[in-house]
């Protein structure tokens, strides 16, 4: 039984970029675009698709505590995101919705645990990973370039590392975290898989002037080695 591997909805545009993929477990995902100086690049601005990694989420009156029951860890108040022990990201999207996010490289296992159960009462199941494309904006020009995009003020002394905002990108509703890569500024954005070309190509767009290029799963890892 041969077994699909997932792609990404923007793999057309990495193809064509020139992008190199690596296969982790089930899916593809964009390791770099062939430039010996990405990972320089996106210290300054840099943009990463990472719609093929797991994510999930939960809703309902019960939902925050059945998931907690599960062991995992949720943040004191809504619009926050919590790191987990197996390095998933818990985000609280209200008192009553959660969203879940994989590490980069996709160590994590606490989402195939969760969507594996049966949920609790007035818990609902969100197929995250199908329902929504994932982004990440990365470099120390992340926030400047979101001001021509998005009405929220993203600088670092605003929107501090973990913060959570459920806004406009682009006049495309998105959720934006913080989650930066050891020293380096890093901004998911996840919106409707329906914008996701729309997104990508937008964010690109608003990079220019930056000189943002895109960059593979590899660049997001040497900047977080950094010390």
């Amino acid at each position: 039984m041969t077994t699909l591997l997932r792609r990404s909805q923007l793999s057309r545009r990495h193809i064509a970029l020139g992008a190199e993929f690596e296969q982790m477990g089930h899916t593809l995902l964009v390791n770099n675009y062939g430039s010996s100086v990405e990972a320089s690049k996106a210290k300054v601005l840099g943009l990463v698709d990472l719609s093929t990694l797991p994510r999930t989420g939960f809703k309902g009156a019960g939902a925050t505590t059945w998931v907690a029951n599960q062991g995992a860890e949720l943040p004191h108040q809504p619009n926050i995101a919590l790191l987990q022990e197996d390095h998933s990201l818990v985000v609280k999207l209200s008192h009553q919705e959660l969203l879940i996010l994989s590490d980069v490289d996709a160590l994590s296992t606490q989402i195939a645990r969760l969507d594996s159960m049966a949920v609790g009462k007035q818990t609902y199941a969100l197929p995250r990973a199908d329902s929504h494309c994932w982004l990440a904006v990365i470099g120390n020009q992340a926030a400047e370039m979101f001001s021509k995009v998005c009405g929220v003020d993203l600088r670092a002394h605003k929107f501090a590392n973990n913060a959570v905002t459920q806004t406009s990108v682009a006049k495309v509703s998105a959720i934006i975290i913080r989650h930066d890569l050891g020293k380096t500024n890093c901004l998911y954005v996840l919106t409707d898989v329906s914008a996701a070309e729309f997104l990508w190509d937008c964010l690109l767009d608003a990079m220019l002037e930056y000189e943002g290029v895109p960059v593979g799963v590899a660049s997001m890892r040497a900047l977080a080695a950094e010390v």
